[in-house]
């Protein structure tokens, strides 16, 4: 009687597995264009709030330190105690923080909403990729991950758009309102359509364990946000890289020494895990520089309003979409490596022609740059994705997916950070002639930030203001010109480490690896 309940179960699973992804990637969705809506609705919020550029910076700081340091613990959790569950109950938590910060009076309680939201997002992002490696099975789990990863990626271009329509049409307390009629459609759906899966051996939960990493990855995390603001050499990002390292490494040591680890470290030992989370490290490294860079080029360089700008993201999340989707054919024929390298050698190709962007140049030339851009990221990241899930037992699908996360929320504060500051450093190089002939104050708010050189610019009376405008614009399309060289120099020797190390599906089954691996 069990073997047929059983029977029947799996079967419902398969049958539904379609349906069950749709719901997965709502739910991922909701969140990660969450992670980005915000950007647009800043100025807006230190309006209504009165907040300080302090309380702007821990707005969206706060959710994406609960976010990163609790992924590992989640889970892990999920792992143990059921992985709908734990999607469930971080969707019911999403829900009511995104209702609180809705309700929000002061700065300081959306900061605390915005953390409570960063939980409820570290429990549904594991999840909902966890659960897909259970429903699907072999060259299927290619292309349901393949769909995962690039929603995954667009979300984060779609942010700003959805962020730039509500506020042209309603107030910014419908950025998080929004949120709630979608939790409640996914947690429902859950119901209806997802069936229950959990580590069968049910370890107990390293508490120690999940204590170092949230200490590690939240001070890592910490430091590399604030590092560009308060200097990388200042008192508090220094004392956050010290906790980080001290974390790290104390967490390595409990993982290599306890019976039931949170993180088991072994899976490092299969290259294809490790390559395939650097590659995707390294990418998510170069396009969220990118994307740094083009906001501002966008909206200050080329003057188009937020909502125009965010629009003109969908060149890079069509290249997104169609390239993750290609990427499971490809592989199919070519293998995870070759696809993986090929990708990143397109996007190594295509990232110098930035350097022809300037301060007027028509969209045509910036839009298929970047849907080139996009479809190289989405031939990276599903195969990449792939290779991780694949190469660790299906049980510990739940860590699996946490560290694929992980990997990819550091790897893009990373380029945040380490791109952005070199093309402040490299534009404030190249517009200080331009500016030699203000005042002193006006000279260095201008060499900081094109944002401020364009405010400046507008109160200068005569040819002085449109000669400043056009010079800082073009500083500064030099400036992402030369940190495209840099990513696409980072993004070739990538695919030469892939290319060398990666294995193939049938030397990594050599190496001794647990689960079944759905690439090639």
């Amino acid at each position: 009687m069990t073997s047929v309940a059983l029977e029947s179960g799996e079967s419902r699973k398969h049958r539904l597995r379609w349906w069950t992804l749709g719901v997965l990637c709502l739910s991922v969705l909701v969140v990660v264009i969450d992670s980005s809506i915000l950007n647009v609705a800043l100025p807006t919020l230190q309006r209504e709030l009165g907040a300080s550029a302090s309380g702007l910076q821990w707005i969206v700081t706060s959710y994406i330190l609960i976010f990163g340091g609790l992924l590992l613990t989640t889970g892990s959790l999920g792992d143990r105690f059921g992985r709908a569950m734990m999607l469930r109950c971080g969707l019911v938590v999403f829900a009511l923080a995104s209702m609180g910060a809705a309700c929000i009076e002061t700065t300081g309680q959306l900061i605390a909403a915005r953390a409570v939201m960063g939980l409820g997002a570290a429990m549904i992002v594991p999840s909902t990729l966890s659960i897909a490696v259970d429903v699907f099975k072999g060259e299927e789990r290619t292309r349901a991950i393949a769909i995962w990863a690039a929603l995954n990626a667009v979300g984060i271009v779609l942010g700003p758009i959805f962020g730039g329509l509500i506020l042209e049409h309603l107030s910014w307390e419908w950025l998080f309102l929004v949120n709630i009629p979608i939790a409640a459609a996914a947690m429902v759906l859950t119901f209806m359509l997802i069936t229950e899966s959990r580590d069968p051996e049910a370890k107990p939960l390293d508490v120690p364990g999940a204590l170092m990493s949230v200490v590690a990855v939240s001070s890592l995390v910490y430091a590399v946000i604030q590092g560009p603001d308060e200097g990388w050499t200042s008192r508090s990002v220094l004392v956050c890289f010290a906790v980080a390292a001290l974390g790290g490494a104390a967490f390595v040591l409990r993982e290599l020494r306890t019976r039931y680890p949170l993180l088991d470290l072994s899976f490092f030992k299969r290259r294809r895990f490790t390559v395939g989370a650097a590659a995707l490290a390294l990418q998510s490294l170069s396009l969220a520089g990118l994307n740094f860079g083009f906001t501002l080029y966008l909206q200050f360089v080329q003057g188009y309003s937020p909502l125009e700008a965010g629009i003109r993201f969908l060149p890079l999340a069509a290249g997104l979409m169609i390239g993750a989707r290609s990427s499971e054919r490809l592989v199919h024929y070519l293998g995870t490596t070759r696809v993986v390298a090929g990708g990143l050698l397109l996007m190594a190709a295509t990232l110098p022609l930035i350097m022809l962007w300037q301060a007027d140049s028509p969209y045509w030339l910036v839009g298929s740059v970047l849907a080139m851009v996009g479809f190289g990221v989405g031939n990276v990241a599903a195969p990449a994705v792939d290779a991780i899930m694949g190469a660790v037992p299906e049980a510990r699908a739940g860590v699996a997916s946490a560290t694929n996360s992980v990997i990819r929320m550091v790897g893009a504060a990373l380029g945040v950070a380490t791109l952005g500051s070199i093309m402040n450093t490299l534009y404030s190089g190249k517009v200080a002639d331009a500016v030699a002939s203000l005042p002193p104050e006006y000279a260095e708010a201008a060499r900081g930030s094109v944002g401020a050189a364009v405010t400046i610019a507008s109160s200068l009376p005569g040819e002085a203001g449109p000669a400043l405008q056009s010079a800082a614009g073009n500083a500064f399309a030099d400036a992402m010109g030369e940190v495209g060289i840099i990513s696409a120099a980072v993004m070739a020797v990538t695919a030469l480490l892939v290319l060398v190390f990666m294995p193939s599906l049938a030397e990594n089954r050599v190496e001794g690896q647990a689960g079944p691996d759905s690439g090639r």
